[in-house]
This record gives structure tokens, sequence and C-alpha cells, in this order.
């Protein structure tokens, strides 16, 4: 006899779904003697070894509670470069792809009280190839738990879009979840969202607060960012910063400001600010950061002093404004090395959500 299971589908990409993942599975642990994961259809993953590849959740989940199901059964089906081609010109079978999705559920269901299956962006991601998150719930005939934005009228839009396509697979949206919430709006939203849905007698099962460790960037995601990798600092990898500060002005001004758990971007050749940095670090740790810009790389001395002085710094070959902007359009993804931001993401999501009405 299988286990019970449930889905969970967000409304757009860079919502949480992943985080909120985190904190459900954390909960049923609490409450049935097994529980879990896999993620049917994977867009980002990497290679465990030759001819071995899994999405990065699976791995992050895998790793971090401790899960025994095979890697093959927790991420059935990946979507490398061309696959969509390769589906379009016939080569792969979709009726293929949906057992392969079937079967891998009934392998973790079978020896766990709770599964939890975690779709792919929105309710839509997948339609080209048949398998978007509503036809993959619909395959597995779960539940489905939609992840929402922390707002109220954009984010009832955007559910009303993901819930007409859930229902034209035949999948009633069981429950919402709105992640990132503003503290200050939380009780705001707690109460019209839950009136806005009683129309559609769907209960709002938590609302997560916005948690800005969550949101923020380790040095180890800016040496993607970058290509970069680090050349001081090493064992600062997963430093977090609660500051991003572009430094181009005069070293007399730069000293009135304590770059205290602050990312430094600042060009090569300013090494009067470097040094300045380093020279305020001797004092006291200022758990503090740099990203090195500009056309020429650091000199091999001021490398030297930063790596004595023990701040993590990358070099990315680029102006200093270009690496801002990059900075803010990238969102950050929890890594199953950031053990500090997968225990926050727990924590806060765990404690925001209604279990009882969950698993109703």
């Amino acid at each position: 006899m299988y286990g019970k299971g449930l889905f969970i589908a967000s409304t757009g990409q860079h919502v949480g779904k992943t985080t909120t993942c985190l904190g459900i599975v954390s909960g049923l642990k609490k409450r049935f003697e097994n529980v879990g994961f896999m993620k049917p259809v994977g867009q980002e993953h990497v290679q465990l070894q030759e001819g071995v590849f899994v999405d990065k959740d699976v791995l992050l989940f895998k790793d971090y509670f401790q899960i025994s199901s095979s890697y093959s059964s927790m991420s059935p089906i990946l979507l490398p470069s061309g696959f969509t081609r390769n589906f379009l010109d016939g080569k792969v079978k979709e009726l293929d792809l949906s057992s392969k999705i079937q079967k891998a559920y009934h392998e973790i269901s079978s020896s766990h009280a709770h599964t939890v299956v975690e779709g792919t962006g929105n309710v839509g991601v997948g339609s080209i190839i048949n398998l978007n998150n509503a036809q993959v719930c619909a395959h597995l005939a779960l539940p489905l738990i939609l992840i929402g934005s922390g707002g109220l009228g954009s984010t009832f839009d955007e559910l009303a879009l993901n819930k007409a396509l859930c229902e034209k697979h035949g999948i009633k949206v069981a429950g919402v979840i709105l992640n990132r919430v503003l503290p200050e709006k939380r009780e705001m939203i707690i109460h019209y969202m839950t009136k806005a849905l009683s129309r559609w007698d769907i209960p709002l099962l938590g609302a997560i607060p916005f948690d800005p460790l969550l949101s923020a960037a380790s040095m180890k995601d800016y040496e993607n960012l970058f290509n970069s990798p680090l050349l001081t600092g090493l064992e600062h990898r997963l430093r977090h910063f609660s500051h991003i500060r572009l430094v181009a002005t005069y070293v007399d001004t730069y000293k009135e400001l304590s770059p205290k758990k602050h990312l430094i971007i600042t060009p090569a050749n300013r090494e009067d600010i470097i040094l300045e940095t380093i020279a305020e670090n001797g004092e006291q740790d200022l758990e503090a950061g740099m990203i090195l810009t500009g056309d020429h790389p650091p000199r091999a001395q001021i490398i030297f002093e930063l790596q004595n002085a023990n701040i993590p710094m990358l070099y990315a070959p680029v102006h200093s404004h270009t690496a801002m902007k990059m900075i803010s359009l990238f969102t950050a993804k929890i890594q199953k090395e950031d053990l500090e931001k997968v225990r926050e993401a727990v924590s806060i999501v765990e404690s925001h959500i209604n279990f009882d009405l969950l698993l109703q």
C-alpha cells in the first residue's frame, strides 16, 4: 500500500518553492516515521559521476534529510539542452516519460509514509513536452499546493492563472502558501488573502515572512555568477553579507562608513580602498568580502595582503557597474553546502505553516 503524497507547485520562478519544500518535509518528518522527496522533472542538474546526472534540489534534500531513495527515483526526468527538440522530433516518447515518473513515484511512496513532490517553475512549465506541473500531478493523482509570492492583488492574479491551468487538467488546488511576506503587512495579507481564497474554497495554509538571509548570496554564488574562483579567503566561501556597496569614492569618504558585513565592489586598481579595508579588518573581523573589477586583475602583492587578512575576494573582469547590474538581476538558490541558509529556511517555513490544515 502506497503512502500519502502531495505536489508542490508555484506561480512563477524564484517564488521560493524549494525553500518552502524544505520546511514542509521537515514538518512532515515530525509527524510521520519517514518522508520521501522527488522532483519528477528537473532543469538545473549536476553530474555526480560519468553518465549519472541529478537535479540540484534532489541533491540538497537527499543530503540534508538523509533520504535513502535512489537518485534515479528522486530525479527521474531531466531536461538537458536539446531535449525539447528531440521530443518534438519524436525521438523521445511522451508515454515513456510519464511511465518513468509514475514508476519512480510508486517506488518512493511505497517505502515512505508521506512523499513531497516538487514541481518545476510555474504550473505551465513543461507544457511543450506535455509534462507541465498540472499534468504530472494528474499522472500521480496527488493534491496540489500552490506557492505564491507574498503580496495581495498581483499574487491573487498569478494564483488565478495557475489555478485555471490546474483545472484544465482536472486538478483542484488543495491549498495556498504565501512566501516572502513583508512582516509589517503579514497580518493584513493573511486576513484579505484568506477572504479572497474563500471564494474558491481554497485554504491559506501559511504565510512565510520575508527573511533577508534566504535571499542573500554567498561568495560561492558570486563565483558561479562571474565564473571566477575565489583568490583569497577560501574558508569563507559561504559567507553572506548584509549590504552590497559599489565603492568609487575618495578613500577619506570611504573611511567614514564601516564595511562591517559588506560586500565591497571596487576596481582592482583602487588599491587605496583595498588597503583601507584590510587595515580596518585588522582592528576587527569585518566579515566582509570583495569583488575586484576592471580590465586588469589585482597585483600579486594585493592578493597576498588580502589572503593574510583572510578576506574572501574574487576578480571579475567587467566594469563595476556591470558587476552591480549582474548582481541585482541574480537570484541566489539554496545550495546543500550552505547549512546556515538551509537551517534558516527549515526553521522559518516550518513554524509558519498550518500542518493540521495541510494534512487535511
